[in-house]
Parts: structure tokens; C-alpha cells; sequence
């Protein structure tokens, strides 16, 4: 079966990753761990590439980028519940030092992907302007 457009791109091959590297080490939880913050946590890295899957799927960039603004919003949720499992110690030193190269990639690649967007907008002569064409960390 050949990928669809969404499949091929770098920033949505990351987001991928990370979810499934978090299912891996959640499913491994108690009951309790895993149907609070757990859920939570697989919620948020399963929304970072669902977004851009969702985004590439619309009729104009413009809605494409907004998409990439929501899956921005949740791979930030998910360094946010990343954080609460490590405090609560349903996360080891050795699952941080897994997932942290993953998130460090992929925030750079997903400001890098809006980016590119903001730039095929202005090719084409859309009226369509952001605010603000940064996009920061």
C-alpha cells in the first residue's frame, strides 16, 4: 500500500515515533497510573500526528496550518504529562534519556514544517497573513 502524502513526511515519521515509544512504555503501567496520566499522555503524542495527518487533509494551507498550530499544542501537552510521570516516578531515567532526543527533534521539525507552509501561502499570492510568521519555541 502505497503512503499517502502525510506518511512521507519527516515531521509526521517523528511524531509517529514518539507516540509509540510512549504506548510502549505506558501500556507497562499499573491501572490507576496508566487510566490517569497515562491516558493522558498518549492522548497528547497520538494528537501531535493526528494534526498534521488531519492538516495535510484540508482544502488550503491556511487550515493546514492551523492544524500544525493544534499538533504544536499537544506535543507541548505531552512534554507537559511527561513531566508529571517522571515526578511521580512512573518514568525512568532511561525512558527520559529514550523519549527527550525524540521531543528536542521534534519541535525544531514541526516549526520548520509551519514554516514551509507560511512559505507556499506566499508563493502563492494568497491574501491570507499571519499576525506573526514566527513561529517560536
Amino acid at each position: 500500500m502505497e503512503k499517502t502524502n502525510f506518511e512521507k513526511l519527516r515531521v509526521y515519521q517523528l511524531a509517529e515515533k514518539l507516540a509509540d515509544r510512549i504506548w510502549r512504555i505506558v501500556i507497562r503501567w499499573d491501572y490507576f497510573s496508566k487510566t490517569t496520566v497515562g491516558q493522558q499522555i498518549v492522548d497528547a503524542a497520538d494528537g501531535v500526528g493526528a494534526n498534521i495527518a488531519e492538516g495535510t487533509g484540508r482544502a488550503s494551507l491556511q487550515d493546514n496550518r492551523r492544524f500544525v498550530k493544534i499538533a504544536r499544542g499537544s506535543l507541548y501537552e505531552t512534554k507537559h504529562w511527561l513531566r508529571r510521570a517522571y515526578k511521580r516516578r512512573l518514568l525512568t531515567n532511561e525512558e527520559i534519556c529514550e523519549l527527550k532526543p525524540l521531543m528536542d527533534e521534534l519541535l525544531p521539525t514541526l516549526n520548520a514544517y509551519f514554516r514551509s507552509l507560511n512559505d507556499a501561502i506566499d508563493k502563492t499570492g494568497t491574501k491570507y497573513k499571519a499576525r506573526s510568521t514566527k513561529f517560536k519555541n
